[in-house]
């Protein structure tokens, strides 16, 4: 099916999708611990049933059985070499079966690696992984694809690419959102809708680790937001143990009541995850049979975003500042770093211009003597790990900016695109296949317009190349191309006229690059106050400029509240009321046991060991940086991570700076210290038995190594008998029990037991995963429950007698 008839079928039905088929499975006699693509394959009689029920109970999409068939999983059956004839024979067969009843949907599902710039796994590396197996699907013939119970949206967006740089099929895209309504890795709904509706998939949502009522509070949150139609696929409730069984305990009757709230939610394509049943899908299309789907209302959407933040544009929306500092040019402290491969002044901008009230972080690597697309990407990765703010890609290179699109786990800015043709031919077609927004620029190879009737019918020109591929107004923000009065008297008169037109009639956002206004001018802060206000009167929604200058942003907040568009005054508000100005000290001047602090808080693990040289030849001991600085510092990480400031990549990043730490004050300190230091607290890891997932014990493991504990991580799919036997062999004080099958889950009992017959009661037994809580633990006798890493840690320190919590 092509992507036309498939938006035909969304805008006349709400469509129906499939059930669960993992339980399914089982149900029919697929035993623990082996590969489910394969068992599929060699009972495809079970799976023609499932299908051919689900198909009966009105599904009019159903997903072809390939969940865990990318190279990385299949290698862990030892399968990897027979990925292309087990994905394309799936399809084939299940295609033959469904003989037209029914859309046959690829399914793709996580690695279970994290990819760059978040982890090791390369993203061109997980980009081909995916199309090996999107490539086998399609020949096998599907009709479309979806990607779901994604946890990061980069490992989503090479997904994505793959599909998308392999066939124009329908793509459905779904994460799983546990209930502080993020991912596993900290991406929220609206930022992940932003980054992926942009990239060009043809409906988004979410299944998985929730119940139905929970995510039409989801989908409701984002439909204003949507451009593409919205999905939800949740459980059947959530599990419960009854006699020693995981069950869900919705009934069909129940889950289907949601429909209604889903439909109104705006939800076009719904269907059902864990624990539901051909008759929960059954009842779900009978009650949506009579309702009518509620479709985007917007065609486009002003917006950008990073992996764990959206940034909102418009003239009903606070005015934006773009902050300009990430830029050599000018400045020879930052050209001298650059050079030599540092970054420590490119994060302490990015940081400065955070604080200060930026709302985006402009990128320019422009240097000669350096590789600029190579230090883009590296500056991209830094700072999309370290920001929750939105990137502006600047370069005059098309090739530097494709590679920074291609890398940057959001939808980001691209500064700029003129009429010029090799803007027009080479970058225009970048930005959109990435689905940038981008800075108009009304200039062409003969140069810029003295006048604004001229820049005016370049900006026209621009916007009907770029419609040609899909660009609408909202997604354009016209640079008023301000130039320095001190040579022409008339160019402010001339970008403000250019700035009302493209606002009252244009109807685009607005920039200018503030600061050239003034140049060559004394007392430059006064010309670009003065026009930064008139600016804001005809229109000007956002500008590019330093945030540290008290004068703007002070004049931003108060042309924000007479404009409207701080509601109810409590951004202004809150800016001025008792608050001091800024005075904090430049960070060259900090004591050496402070640069130490943030060296961890800021997770910068490259710049520690220069931080800590610089302490301990001040003479600070090694055990005061341990107490007062290292170990101080990463509880204000814990801290930031509990109060969602910061997410799980920063709480790594900390955690490896801390470590690294560490290690290199381990030879200063005492004898004593050291021995103490070698008795680490030994703590078991382990995913039970039948449970071959992985991902969420392994952020545990590295978080309690670098927080001092010796872990024992004996992988996925481990029997009790082998967690208790390591237990004992290693004089463990903790076993950690992982599982996110509601089928294997109940394993975690029989670790518990054994534990408890062959170790004691001193041995703690903490679990973690998505189908189990506080109360599953007490249930099953287990001492505590770990929603995250961080709270491992804290469960840990607690047992060993590290914390009075």
């Amino acid at each position: 099916m092509n992507r036309k008839k498939f938006n035909e079928l969304i805008n006349k039905k709400v469509v129906i999708l499939d059930g669960a088929t993992g339980t399914e499975f089982i149900k029919r006699g697929m035993p623990h611990g082996v590969s489910p693509e394969l068992w599929a394959l060699e009972n495809i009689a079970a799976v023609h049933e499932i299908h051919n029920s689900y198909i009966a109970a009105g599904s009019d999409i159903v997903y072809l059985p390939s969940f865990g068939g990318n190279r990385i999983k299949l290698a862990e059956f030892g399968l990897a070499d027979r990925l292309a004839e087990m994905n394309r024979s799936l399809a084939e067969k299940v295609k033959e079966n469904v003989g037209g009843r029914a859309l046959v949907f690829g399914d793709i599902a996580p690695t279970g690696l994290f990819v760059e710039p978040f982890g090791d796994l390369g993203f061109e590396d997980a980009v081909n992984i995916y199309k090996e197996q999107v490539e086998a699907l399609l020949d096998g013939g599907a009709d479309g694809f979806v990607i779901e119970t994604m946890l990061d949206i980069q490992e989503t967006r090479a997904a994505a690419l793959a599909v998308r740089e392999s066939c124009n099929l329908p793509l459905l895209v779904s994460m799983t959102f546990e209930e502080n309504t993020r991912t596993l890795t900290g991406n929220d709904p609206l930022s992940s809708l932003i980054t992926l509706q942009a990239l060009g998939v043809d409906a988004f949502g979410c299944n998985c680790s929730t119940g139905p009522e929970r995510m039409v509070k989801l989908i409701k949150s984002i439909k204003p937001y949507a451009r593409i139609p919205l999905l939800a696929k949740p459980n059947a409730g959530m599990p419960k143990l009854v006699s020693g069984e995981t069950v869900f305990d919705m009934d069909a009757a129940t889950f289907a009541s949601y429909a209604g709230n889903l439909v109104e939610a705006g939800a076009n394509l719904i269907g059902g995850c864990c624990g539901t049943t051909p008759e929960h899908i059954k009842a779900l299309a009978q009650t949506a049979a009579g309702l009518k789907p509620v479709m985007p209302e917007r065609k486009a959407v002003s917006a950008l975003s990073a992996p764990h933040a959206a940034c909102l544009l418009g003239h009903d929306q606070p005015f934006r500042v773009i902050g300009e500092r990430i830029n050599p040019t000018g400045k020879k402290q930052l050209q001298a770093e650059l050079r030599a491969g540092k970054f420590a002044l490119v994060r302490q901008y990015a940081r400065e211009q955070l604080e200060g009230g930026a709302n985006i972080l402009d990128v320019n690597m422009g240097l000669s003597g350096i590789d600029e697309k190579a230090m883009m990407l590296a500056t991209v990765g830094m700072l999309a790990q370290g920001t929750a703010l939105p990137l502006c890609i600047d370069s005059t290179d098309s090739r530097v900016i494709e590679a920074a699109l291609r890398l940057y786990p959001g939808r980001a800015l691209v500064n700029s695109i003129s009429a010029e043709k090799e803007r027009i031919e080479k970058t225009l077609p970048i930005a959109a296949k990435y689905g940038a927004m981008f800075i108009l620029l009304p200039l062409n190879d003969q140069g810029i317009p003295e006048n604004a009737e001229g820049r005016i019918k370049l900006a026209q020109e621009i916007f009907a190349e770029a419609r040609k591929y899909g660009y609408e107004r909202e997604d354009i923000v016209l640079d008023a191309l301000i130039m320095t009065v001190s040579s022409n008297q008339a160019a402010a008169r001339v970008s403000l006229d250019l700035i009302e037109w493209a606002v009252r009639e244009f109807k685009v956002n607005t920039v200018c690059g503030l600061s050239n206004v003034s140049f060559g001018m004394p007392e430059r802060q006064w010309i670009n106050a003065g026009f930064l206000g008139m600016a804001m009167g005809r229109g000007l929604n956002m500008a590019i400029a330093n945030p540290s200058s008290e004068i703007l942003t002070a004049l931003i907040a108060a042309g924000d509240v007479l404009s409207g568009r701080d509601a109810k005054m409590h951004r202004y508000v809150e800016k001025f009321s008792g608050v001091e100005p800024r005075t904090a000290a430049p960070r060259e001047k900090l004591p050496p046991a402070q640069k130490v602090f943030n060296c961890v808080v800021e997770g910068h693990d490259d710049t520690i060991a220069e931080a800590l040289a610089e302490a301990l030849a001040s003479g600070v001991p090694a055990q005061t940086l341990i107490d007062e600085s290292l170990i101080p510092a990463i509880s204000k990480v814990g801290d930031l991570y509990d109060a969602k400031k910061y997410f799980l990549p920063q709480l790594i990043m900390g955690a490896d700076a801390m470590r690294k730490g560490f290690e290199i004050l381990e030879p200063h300190l005492a004898a004593g210290t050291e021995e103490k230091a070698a008795k680490k607290a030994v703590i078991i890891l382990a995913t039970v038995e039948g449970d071959i997932h992985d991902i969420g014990k392994n952020i545990v493991a590295l978080m309690l190594r670098n927080y001092g504990f010796a872990v024992i991580d004996l992988g996925k799919d481990v029997s009790a008998t082998k967690i208790v036997s390591a237990a004992k062999e290693h004089n463990a004080r903790i076993i950690g029990l992982s599982a996110l099958m509601t089928t294997t889950m109940v394993r975690m009992e029989d670790v518990v037991n054994l534990a408890r017959k062959e170790c004691g009661k001193d041995i703690k037994i903490m679990i973690g995963g998505a189908v189990v809580d506080q109360n599953y633990a007490r249930h099953i006798g287990a001492d505590a429950y770990a929603n995250d890493a961080m709270e491992a840690v804290k469960l840990a320190k607690k047992f060993t007698g590290q914390s009075s919590e």
